[in-house]
């Protein structure tokens, strides 16, 4: 409760009761036990009835007071109220008022973009009637020229006299011609480019390549000789009744020649490892002199002992001398038996070589993996040491084998597959091997062909170029690696005679087989012979 309203009201009591009841209730609010009971005189009864009734016309001031002050501070307080309500009510007014403006500018753009849109859809409508109307002419028009076009056209078959296939025929023809001419200006252009920015980067890596490996040229026969001190060491060779020669036989599987040539015996065998390893054992024996069966087939192990480890040897060797990364055992055991195999009279092992540092030294040109190169060129041949006992050609048999025996490179082992085009080509490293196959197998004296298949080879370039109707003659020159040939002049023009060379050069590629290259010459030339007498 307010100390102020405590206080006036006590004053009002005080002057209710009178001295004595004031005397009490001053004590009974400010004292908690019982008032002490005292016994008062009459002057201090007037002094005290005085003192009440000054208390009680001060409490009723005080009263009054605080009465007009609370009526003014209600009064204040109620002022504050109605002005913060009226604020408030001013606030919320002005966002109502904006509100309606707001929705009052939203419905006039409304009614604008209506009124827009009915603008246009009119324009679109007028459009769509004038494209109609138009469109109508214009069929009218296409009708009305496809008439005179049709008119036109009988007149000019009545003026001219010609049936509408004739014509068609002459237009063909002319444009053919035309077209003819505008292809062969073409192809020529288009091979100009290729051969300013293809032929001479290729042959100068090419020729460099060739230029920075020289190779030896081996040739190897199907019989080797073994020099004997005298004749009669023959007759020991043969033994009694022939059984030492046929216990050799026996042994190495080759052919032993005993013939009236003096100082040698003859070794005869299409397996060049069984011919060599005959060889060497009937030089131990005769060299030791004891030639019996017994010892015939202690040397014969023996030997073919020491070539197994030869063989290995001659892997190794080749593996080095084509500085590659050293294969599985197995391979290089197959790559030293290409030491004993020939491909028309060239050593395989030889080739596998030279294919490798051709490889190496082209892909070193073109910025590639040199190391790889090699190892592409140097197994992709490695097939042959085993394709007489698994099926298939040796590409196919080389990349089983090479896989069988831990080889893992993608590259290498399409190299293997594809060095010989018997699948898609879509690797570098294989389109490598392929050339330094062909340079190793078409440089002079690295293979000998009999005259039949060289003949035959020569033949089959000139039937191809003489199959086209605008050839006369063909003669293939340099050992069949260029072909000239001669054009009928009246049957063709200059273009025709660049079409016939680029279809030739494309029917020697797709009927022919042939190693490296072989350049087409078209020859068209008029002469005119008169005699004077």
């Amino acid at each position: 409760m307010d100390p102020m309203l405590q206080t006036a009201g006590i004053a009002v009591a005080a002057a209710l009761l009178g001295i004595g009841g004031t005397y009490l209730l001053v004590h009974r609010f400010n004292a908690k036990s019982p008032p002490p009971v005292h016994v008062l005189n009459p002057d201090d009864l007037r002094l005290a009835e005085n003192r009440g009734n000054e208390l009680v016309e001060q409490s009723r001031r005080s009263a009054e007071q605080i009465v007009r002050d609370a009526e003014l501070k209600a009064r204040d307080e109620s002022t504050r109220r109605r002005e913060e309500l009226t604020r408030e009510l001013d606030i919320a007014r002005a966002e109502l008022r904006e509100q309606e403006r707001r929705a009052e500018k939203r419905e006039g753009a409304a009614e604008q973009k209506l009124k827009e849109l009915n603008r246009k859809e009119k324009h679109v409508e007028a459009l769509k009637e004038k494209i109609a109307d138009r469109k109508e002419a214009l069929e009218k028009k296409s009708k009305h020229l496809d008439e005179l076009l049709e008119q036109e056209t009988k007149r000019l078959y009545e003026i001219t006299g010609l049936s509408r296939e004739v014509a068609e025929k002459m237009l063909l023809d002319r444009l053919e011609h035309e077209l003819s001419t505008e292809f062969a200006t073409k192809i020529r252009q288009h091979e100009d480019r290729l051969k300013q920015h293809g032929e001479a980067k290729a042959r100068e890596i090419l020729a460099t390549a060739i230029q920075r490996w020289a190779s030896e040229h081996t040739a190897t026969a199907t019989v080797s000789t073994v020099d004997i001190p005298s004749d009669d060491m023959k007759g020991r060779i043969i033994g009694r009744e022939g059984r030492n020669i046929r216990t050799f036989e026996k042994c190495t599987g080759v052919d032993v020649i005993v013939d009236d040539t003096p100082g040698v015996v003859i070794v005869s065998a299409f397996d060049n490892v069984r011919r060599e390893t005959a060889r060497l054992a009937l030089t131990k024996l005769i060299q030791d002199g004891r030639i019996h069966p017994t010892r015939i087939e202690e040397v014969v192990t023996e030997t073919q002992a020491e070539m197994e480890k030869h063989i290995s040897e001659l892997g190794k060797q080749a593996v080095l001398d084509a500085d590659v990364q050293m294969p599985h055992e197995k391979l290089v055991y197959l790559l030293g038996r290409l030491r004993f195999r020939t491909s028309y009279s060239q050593n395989v092992l030889s080739h596998s070589v030279e294919v490798a540092h051709l490889c190496g030294l082209m892909a070193s040109e073109l910025g590639l993996n040199p190391g790889l190169a090699r190892r592409c060129g140097l197994l992709h041949d490695v097939g042959k040491a085993a394709d007489h006992e698994m099926e298939g050609g040796h590409p196919k048999v080389g990349a089983e084998l090479a896989k069988r025996y831990g080889e893992t490179s993608k590259e290498v082992l399409h190299a293997i597959v594809g060095h010989h085009d018997d699948v898609t080509i879509d690797n570098i490293y294989t389109v490598l091997v392929s050339a330094a196959d062909a340079i190793s197998a078409s440089r002079p004296g690295a293979r000998r062909e009999t005259l039949e298949k060289y003949v035959k080879r020569l033949e089959d370039l000139e039937a191809v170029a003489c199959g086209f109707p605008e050839v006369e003659q063909a003669y293939a020159i340099q050992a069949g690696r260029e072909l000239r040939v001669i054009a009928n002049a009246h049957k063709t023009s200059d273009a025709d005679a660049i079409r016939v060379c680029r279809d030739i050069a494309r029917a020697i590629e797709q009927q022919l087989d042939y190693p490296g290259e072989i350049k087409v010459t078209v020859i068209r030339e008029t002469r005119s012979v008169d005699t004077a007498k």
